[in-house]
């Protein structure tokens, strides 16, 4: 393969990996990490990208992948939710993507409002569910975060092996 096609696919997987940081559904740093694999296989970015830097990332993005489905049940529930408001959020997160081009609010908006209304559908009375709408929201941003973190140095690793 030419090198500019798998320097442009190398790309192509860094973005979907970072967007993917913000939709649930892909696994964005796995994503991105095929970019630095594709690098240091085809590539032969061994020099600046060493074997054991890929061992660390791919220890790192097995951490991110638990602390990923830890952390938001854990917040949430410490905020007062259930699993209703944890599903709500992820609605939410859903819509917020899907109308995000129409204002980037809304997927800041979007998880938080999900859980709310998960949680009132659910029963909750109204304070313990915007206390629970609160605790989503702070598990996806904090989630959300760490990825996009994660994701960011994969990215800087990955054009400093290829240019």
């Amino acid at each position: 393969m030419e090198v500019s096609i798998i320097i442009t696919i190398g790309i192509i997987l860094l973005v979907v990996g970072l967007v993917s940081c913000v939709l649930p559904p892909l696994p964005g740093p796995p994503i991105a990490y095929l970019a630095l694999l594709l690098a240091y296989f085809k590539l032969h970015a061994t020099d600046d990208l060493p074997l054991w830097l890929l061992i660390l990332y791919a220890v790192i993005i097995i951490l991110i992948s638990i602390i990923d489905n830890v952390i938001p049940v854990w917040i949430t529930k410490n905020f007062g939710g259930s699993k209703a408001g944890i599903r709500g959020c992820f609605i939410g997160i859903v819509v917020g993507i899907i109308f995000a081009p129409f204002g980037g609010i809304s997927i800041i908006i979007c998880p938080f409002l999900g859980a709310l209304i998960g949680e009132l559908i659910d029963g909750q009375e109204f304070t313990l569910a915007i206390k629970s709408g609160i605790g989503s929201f702070v598990g996806f941003l904090l989630t959300s975060g760490l990825k996009i973190i994660l994701v960011l140095m994969i990215c800087y690793h990955f054009f400093k092996a290829v240019f």
